[in-house]
Parts: structure tokens; C-alpha cells; sequence
């Protein structure tokens, strides 16, 4: 390994222009003149995990479409913001985090899908090719159906079980592992 005491740096390795990170949030970020509040803040650490997504207008329209006050998932409605939000031109969003989107919209319709909740009703481990979106889009209508039966057979508030079930798989599956923990 060398560090930068053992090596006398050149122009090149001087040049700024080729660091592309997080390229238009770096510049958002570089060019703040103003005092930071928890909006900023919440830019630089998504900026430091790489997880940034800019969305258009179209994709924020759909969203809101949704009701926060409506219990009636809306297939049609669903599946075009899913096809939005999971585009080869949004960056940043896979189905976990389209979810995630959709459920702080309307947590009467929608609940977050993540592996552990997966597992825990399922009985196996979330897969899908993240290429295939009409794939992610029938796993997440499916679990979504799923979970109201898991959640009428045992008496579980649907807005809390994403949740609820959660902790019940760190307890009851704590010894098995995850894909990506």
C-alpha cells in the first residue's frame, strides 16, 4: 500500500474534474449558502451513504394521487407509480425503498417489504431481479394482499405491521442470516 508521503502527486491526480460522486447532489451540496436544517442534513448523510434519488415530476405527481385517508388499494393506480419509481431512469430506488415511499403516503394501503417481514410470512428469502419490474411489482401487490390475511388471522393493526413483524423475526429468527446484514 502507498500513501501519499511515498509518491509526489501530478497534475492529474490534482484535477478535481474527474470525481463523480453523487453528481448532482455533490453540486446541490458544494454550492449551500445558506444555515443548515434537518432537510440539508438529511441531503449530506444521504449524499455520505450514496442512497440520493431525485425524482420527477411525473413520479411525484403519481404519488400524490394516492389518498392518505383512502383503505382501498388502487391496482391500477399502484402499479403505474411502482413502474415509475422502479425506472431504469430513477436511480436510487429499489422496490424496498418504493415501498418505504408509498407507505409514509398512505400506511392504510401501504406497508413497507423488507426480508425479514418477507420471511417471516413467507417462509423463504426475498428474490427478484432487480431488472424485471413487472416481477418486483407482482412480489409487492402479492405481499401486500399477503399481509392483510396475516393481519386479519392474528389480530395485527395493518398500519403497524411492517413493524410488528419485523421485531417478531429479529426475535424468533435472530440466529438466521440475512442477504446484505
Amino acid at each position: 500500500m502507498k500513501t501519499i508521503f511515498e509518491i509526489t502527486p501530478n497534475e492529474n491526480d490534482l484535477d478535481i474534474s474527474s470525481f463523480k460522486y453523487q453528481v448532482e447532489l455533490t453540486k446541490k451540496l458544494d454550492s449551500l449558502n445558506s444555515d443548515f436544517n434537518q432537510e440539508i442534513l438529511n441531503e449530506i448523510i444521504l449524499w455520505k451513504v450514496n442512497r440520493y434519488a431525485k425524482f420527477d415530476e411525473e413520479t411525484i405527481n403519481l404519488l400524490n394521487k394516492i389518498n392518505p385517508k383512502d383503505e382501498n388499494l388502487q391496482m391500477s393506480l399502484t402499479g403505474d407509480i411502482l413502474l415509475s419509481l422502479l425506472s431504469k431512469n430513477q436511480k436510487g430506488v429499489r422496490l424496498a425503498m418504493a415501498s418505504a415511499i408509498l407507505r409514509f403516503r398512505n400506511p392504510k394501503v401501504y406497508q413497507i417489504i423488507d426480508q425479514r417481514v418477507y420471511r417471516f410470512i413467507y417462509g423463504k428469502e426475498l428474490k427478484y431481479s432487480e431488472s424485471n419490474i413487472n416481477l418486483q411489482i407482482n412480489i409487492y401487490l402479492d405481499y401486500l394482499n399477503k399481509l392483510k390475511e396475516v393481519c386479519a388471522k392474528y389480530s395485527i393493526k395493518f398500519e403497524e405491521a411492517d413493524r410488528i413483524l419485523y421485531k417478531m423475526d429479529k426475535l424468533y429468527n435472530s440466529n438466521l442470516k440475512l442477504k446484505g446484514y
